[in-house]
C-alpha cells in the first residue's frame, strides 16, 4: 500500500489514544484467521463500509461506487471465467472484486474442463487493468483489493483521464466491464477530434457517451466481450453524430443485448439507465441482438434506492445466457425479453430501446372486466361513504370550538 494510504496516518497530530484503541481492536478482530479469510470477513467489511459511505455520501457516492447488485449483473452476463479484464473508469474496483468472486463461485466450470484436480487456481485465470483519474477514489481501489489479495499493479491513476492520457494504450482486453460518467460534456473532446479510436465515427464534444463506447471497443480483443453502464438516452439519441454511430455499430452487427434498467437503481443520478452489450467476431446469433426490460425487477431497500435480487439477476443473465448459447430453449417473453434481427432495429431507425421491441406484459386470459368493475366501483362509494362520514365529524368538531370567548 506504499504511495496509496494517505502520510496523515504517520503525523504527530492524530490522538494516539484513539489510534492505539482501534489498532487493538482490530487486532483483536477474528478477521485475519484461516476461517476468516475463506469467508472474505475483511473483504465484506470493507466493501459493506463502502456501500454505506456511498449511500451516505449522496450523489457524491455514486462518483466511486457502483452499486453491487448492479455490478453482478453485468460479471454474470460477460462471464469472465480466464482471461484479462479492464475497467477505464474503475472508481473503487468493484467490477474486479466482483469477477474474482464470479471465479469463486464458479469452481465447478473449472473442474468439469480440467479433471478433478485443478492445473492452476481458478483465481490466477484472470488479470485485471483498471485506470481511475481521481486519486482518492483509486486508492479506495487499491486498498478494496489488496484487502482480498488482488494484485492491483496494473491499476493506474493519472488526473487526466482515460480519454487524455491512455494508461493501457497497447491492451486488448477479453472483457470490459465499466460504469462510466454519464453524460460527460467535460471530457476534452475538443482536442481529441482526430483520435484513432474513433473507427465508427467522430463523438461530440458535448457528451461522452459515445466516446466510452468505441474507446471500450478499442480496447477489446479479437473475441472479446464489453459490458457497461450508460445513460438510457444512448439508446436513441441522434445528436451531433450519436445516431449515425449507433449504426454503424449495429450495422458491424457489435451490438449484442440491450438491458432497460428500473429507476433508482444509482445514487449519484436519478437519470435512466440501460446496460450494453458488445461482442466481436460472433460465432453464434450473428445479426441478431437481444433485447431485455428489467424496468419491473428489483425491490426498494430505503425509500430512494432499489437493487436486484439474486432471483432478479439469475433472470436477466439466464435470459442471456440461453439466447447466446442456443440452449435450453430460449424463447421470446412478451414484456421481458425479445430477439430481433439487425433487419427489425433498422426499420426501427437504430432506435434500441427494448421497450419498442419486447411490447407490454401478457396479463394472461384470465382478466374478467365486469368483475374488477364491480370491485373498483364497490371501493369508490365505500370511500365516498367515508369521506361524508367524515366531513360530518369535522363540522361537529368545528361548531365546538369558541373563538374571542363567543
Amino acid at each position: 500500500m506504499k504511495g496509496v494510504l494517505p502520510k496523515v496516518y504517520s503525523q504527530e497530530r492524530l490522538d494516539k489514544t484513539n489510534l492505539g484503541g482501534l489498532i487493538d481492536k482490530i487486532g483483536s478482530a477474528t478477521l485475519g484467521t484461516k476461517e476468516a479469510q475463506s469467508k472474505d470477513v475483511l473483504g465484506k467489511t470493507y466493501e459493506y463500509f463502502l456501500g454505506e459511505f456511498a449511500l451516505a455520501e449522496g450523489k457524491k457516492g455514486g462518483q466511486f461506487y457502483t452499486p453491487s447488485s448492479v455490478v453482478r449483473l453485468l460479471v454474470e452476463m460477460l462471464e469472465p471465467y480466464e482471461g484479462r479484464v479492464f475497467d477505464p473508469c474503475c472508481g473503487s474496483g468493484g467490477m474486479f472484486v466482483q469477477s474474482e468472486k464470479f471465479i469463486q463461485s464458479h469452481q465447478d466450470h473449472y473442474k468439469k474442463n480440467n479433471g478433478k484436480k485443478l492445473s492452476l487456481s481458478p483465481a490466477d485465470r484472470i488479470s485485471i487493468y483498471g485506470q481511475e483519474s481521481n486519486q482518492t477514489t483509486w486508492r479506495l481501489a487499491k486498498m478494496n483489493l489488496a484487502i482480498r489479495g488482488i494484485d492491483s499493479s496494473n491499476v493506474k491513476w493519472n488526473n487526466e483521464g482515460s480519454f487524455l492520457n491512455d494508461a493501457h494504450k497497447d491492451l486488448k482486453a477479453d472483457y470490459i466491464i465499466a460504469n462510466p460518467p454519464f453524460n460527460d460534456s467535460d471530457w476534452s473532446g475538443e482536442l481529441l477530434q482526430k483520435d484513432a479510436r474513433w473507427i465508427y465515427g467522430v463523438p461530440p464534444v458535448g457528451n461522452a457517451n459515445y466516446a466510452w463506447i468505441q474507446h471500450f471497443l478499442y480496447h477489446t480483443a479479437a473475441n472479446g466481450k464489453a459490458g457497461f453502464v450508460l445513460a438510457k438516452g444512448s439508446l436513441t439519441t441522434k445528436t451531433s453524430n450519436e445516431g449515425e454511430i449507433r449504426k454503424s455499430l449495429i450495422e458491424n452487427d457489435l451490438l449484442d443485448c440491450i438491458v432497460n434498467l428500473p429507476a433508482k437503481l444509482f445514487l449519484n443520478t436519478q437519470i435512466p439507465a440501460c446496460l450494453w452489450f458488445l461482442r466481436r467476431n460472433k460465432s453464434k446469433r450473428k445479426r441478431q441482438i437481444l433485447f431485455i426490460d428489467a424496468r419491473n425487477l428489483g425491490h426498494l431497500i430505503n425509500r430512494k434506492t432499489l437493487e436486484f435480487s439474486d432471483e432478479d439477476i439469475m433472470q436477466v443473465a439466464g435470459a442471456y445466457r440461453s439466447w447466446l448459447t442456443e440452449e435450453d430453449g430460449f424463447s421470446d417473453i412478451q414484456g421481458f425479453c425479445k430477439s430481433a434481427s439487425i433487419e427489425e432495429v433498422r426499420a426501427l431507425n437504430y432506435a434500441v430501446t427494448p421497450g419498442r421491441f419486447v411490447g407490454l406484459p401478457d396479463e394472461g386470459d384470465d382478466f374478467n372486466f365486469e368483475e374488477r368493475f364491480i370491485s373498483l366501483k364497490a371501493e369508490l362509494e365505500k370511500q365516498i361513504a367515508e369521506e361524508d362520514e367524515l366531513n360530518k365529524r369535522i363540522a361537529n368538531n368545528l361548531s365546538k370550538i369558541r373563538a374571542n370567548g363567543k
